[in-house]
């Protein structure tokens, strides 16, 4: 009776804690030895796709093949074989259907340019980031965050409920 009372007192976390809880989880799934990312694509308080950065399945994984450097660069110094989080929860999303228009994003890592024009493309309307994208490559602005807000997509850079 004691443990039911203590459980039903217990402050109950927000949808964004969970989520933002389980895309910072996912992130510790990714193969990349440059950075951990994960994504959570919502809808009216449900989850319709998961994501975390990584090489597409069925190639290699960076941690495993090439643990020191990780996976070869591109001719712009970028991973050659990288998915972002945010495009493996959107391309999960649309390879099983599911439509994304009007959802919520939360990813741990803002956009970069590219992801942004891909969430504003698909119609995703809300993105919770955690941390900035322009200070992990030590750029002077999120591009991708400028772009969002330009085209009226709301984004918010997330900051965890204190109990």
């Amino acid at each position: 009776m004691e443990i039911e009372k203590e459980i039903i007192m217990k402050k109950k976390p927000s949808f964004e804690d969970i989520y933002m809880d389980l895309a910072e989880s996912l992130a510790v799934r990714s193969h990349c030895v440059k950075a951990q990312v994960g994504a959570v694509l919502t809808k009216d308080t449900r989850i319709i796709s998961l994501g975390y950065n990584g090489p597409p399945a069925g190639t290699h994984n960076c941690d495993e093949v090439w643990p020191e450097e990780g996976c070869p660069r591109d001719s712009k110094g970028s991973c050659s074989l990288a998915l972002h989080a945010e495009q493996n929860a959107i391309l999960y999303a649309s390879k099983n259907g599911v439509t994304i228009d009007g959802s919520t994003l939360f990813v741990t890592l803002s956009p970069c340019i590219a992801c942004a024009r891909v969430i504003y493309s698909v119609g995703i309307k809300k993105v919770f980031f955690k941390r900035s994208y322009a200070k992990f490559k030590g750029i002077p602005n999120d591009e991708g965050v400028d772009f969002l807000r330009k085209f009226g997509v709301e984004v918010v850079q997330y900051q965890k409920e204190i109990a």
